[in-house]
């Protein structure tokens, strides 16, 4: 095993553990947030449906991420191996300022960089839609374009919805939400695991294909797995930040809030990765937190300082990703 491959391989784990730092947080934002579950409760609710995830739901967004590069196979590893080291550094920045990046347009952004500079123009599958399913770096863009929009719409819709339950309901009502968020964690930690996890997991089998390990884009159940639990093992140790901006500094929630911010979001999330859709659980979540806001009609109670400065670096992730990638593919040609 040489050197370069190993250490693609070693940054596509890592990657997946600063993505439990941003994404996997944000399954259990708003559960913990309205204290529905204590923190360790609901990293073990994440554990056990992240890894579930990307076993029941197959490998459609893998095989959307792991194939945007087309290069010959031992450039394939140094612009893989650039690109994540690049999303890593991303991830880690913003995550140290409590900022709820998109990991998936760190990745892309990584990617792109990268395989630009190694190959130009052609060596990136820019793709589009295939009916529903997204193809390369266009599909992939669409999906994290799209994926907001509708947590928040979905979320106006569910909060309105059970407001209006709500209205004839008495302090008994108060224990069916909580079981209800506990149900909608879990769905958001399943989908999420089977979106997230199904990155790391993407660029790992492209890295075997390249290297001869594998005969296909389909990655082995042991790398879903390591991906999986490298997520959960993000959130435990390093998500605390990224809840606490989603689940309080956004908007307060509420139970109610809770239960429909993360029931639309898990909603948006399963739907993506049934088509292979890559998608931002960090963006989901928090724009179904706002579209909560919304639904209450408090627009005015939403922080929009700290909307506009996640909307800042959703949109500055791409082009600082890629700039950062071509700069780490000439240190690594010299290093590995």
């Amino acid at each position: 095993m040489h050197a370069g491959f190993a250490l693609a391989v070693a940054l596509a784990f890592v990657f997946s553990l600063t993505n439990g730092f941003h994404d996997a947080s944000n399954a259990i934002a708003t559960l913990v947030a309205t204290r529905a579950a204590r923190p360790l409760q609901a990293v073990v609710l994440a554990a056990v449906f992240n890894v579930l995830g990307p076993l029941v739901l197959g490998a459609a967004v893998a095989d959307t991420i792991g194939g945007i590069v087309t290069l010959a196979p031992q450039d394939t590893i140094q612009v893989i191996g650039a690109g994540l080291a690049a999303a890593v550094c991303w991830n880690v920045l913003t995550w140290w300022r409590g900022l709820p990046s998109s990991s998936g347009h760190a990745l892309v952004g990584g990617l792109v960089g990268a395989g630009v500079l190694e190959g130009g123009v052609d060596a990136i599958r820019w793709g589009g839609m295939d009916g529903l399913h997204p193809v390369g770096v266009f599909g992939t863009l669409i999906a994290l374009a799209v994926s907001p929009v509708m947590g928040a719409l979905v979320a106006l819709l569910a909060i309105r919805g059970l407001r209006s339950i709500a209205r004839r309901a008495t302090r008994r009502w108060l224990a069916p939400v909580r079981a209800g968020q506990w149900a909608t964690a879990a769905a958001l930690a399943f989908s999420h695991g089977a979106n997230d996890a199904q990155k790391a997991a993407g660029i790992v089998a492209a890295l075997l294909l390249a290297d001869g390990r594998i005969g296909q884009l389909v990655p082995p159940t042991w790398v879903e797995l390591a991906s999986a639990l490298t997520l959960t093992i993000g959130t435990a140790f390093g998500g605390w930040r990224i809840v606490k901006t989603v689940g309080r500094r956004i908007y307060r929630i509420r139970p109610i809030d809770g239960l429909a911010s993360s029931g639309a979001a898990a909603a948006v999330i399963f739907g993506a990765s049934l088509v292979g859709g890559p998608v931002s659980t960090t963006q989901v979540v928090a724009s179904s937190v706002v579209g909560v806001g919304g639904g209450r009609r408090r627009w005015h109670h939403v922080h929009w300082a700290i909307v506009r400065h996640m909307g800042l670096a959703w949109l500055i992730t791409m082009p600082a990703t890629a700039v950062l990638a071509a700069a780490a593919l000439v240190v690594w040609r010299w290093l590995v």
